[in-house]
């Protein structure tokens, strides 16, 4: 197996580059759609949730309100914290399940995970030290902002609060290529 890590900002990306290369032959493993899956009625997460923050995050046909969340969390460090040590290790031991499923094969895997390199320098990469290399995914802030608004219903001053947030908990190393454009397969 060889594994490539796949990092970027909201907006930035990320989903399209992952495509192109799930396109060329490689397995996906996305820590986004993984969460997702998680947060299912019925599932660990989406329970334990249920008991932190109640009825308010629940959509009247049963399924996790995103938007109920994101204003509780996104606008409150403490309850931030408490939704990533719900929802963190829940989603780290998936993705090793999943990784698991393809040891020892030639399957080149990129592993999908946004903030792969947190602005204190401590990368979760570090949890993945076999990775063959780490692809960050970069866009202009407005361009994001756009991209959010248009595909997924953001309101403009929200998305640039979590861009804002997303460049204050992430670097970007100094060396890295530019793969602005994708060549499309033969």
């Amino acid at each position: 197996m060889i594994e490539i890590g796949l990092t970027g900002g909201i907006g930035s990306g990320k989903s399209t580059v992952a495509d192109g290369l799930v396109a060329r032959g490689a397995r996906l493993i996305d820590a986004d759609r993984i969460v997702r899956e998680l947060q299912e009625p019925g599932q660990p997460v989406f329970v334990a949730m249920v008991e932190r923050w109640g009825a308010r995050i629940v959509n009247d046909d049963g399924t996790l309100d995103r938007a109920a969340v994101a204003a509780i969390a996104f606008g409150d460090d403490d309850e931030l914290k408490a939704l990533n040590e719900i929802v963190h290790p829940a989603v780290a031991e998936e993705m090793v399940r999943r990784r698991k499923e393809v040891e020892g094969t030639d399957t080149i895997v990129v592993v999908e995970i946004p903030l792969l390199v947190p602005a204190d320098g401590e990368s979760i990469a570090d949890d993945y030290a076999d990775l063959a290399g780490i692809i960050v995914v970069d866009v202009a802030g407005e361009l994001a902002v756009e991209r959010l608004v248009a595909h997924r219903g953001f309101d403009a001053d929200d998305a640039r609060s979590r861009i804002a947030r997303d460049r204050k908990s992430t670097r970007l190393n100094s060396s890295h290529t530019d793969i602005s454009r994708m060549p499309s397969s033969a």
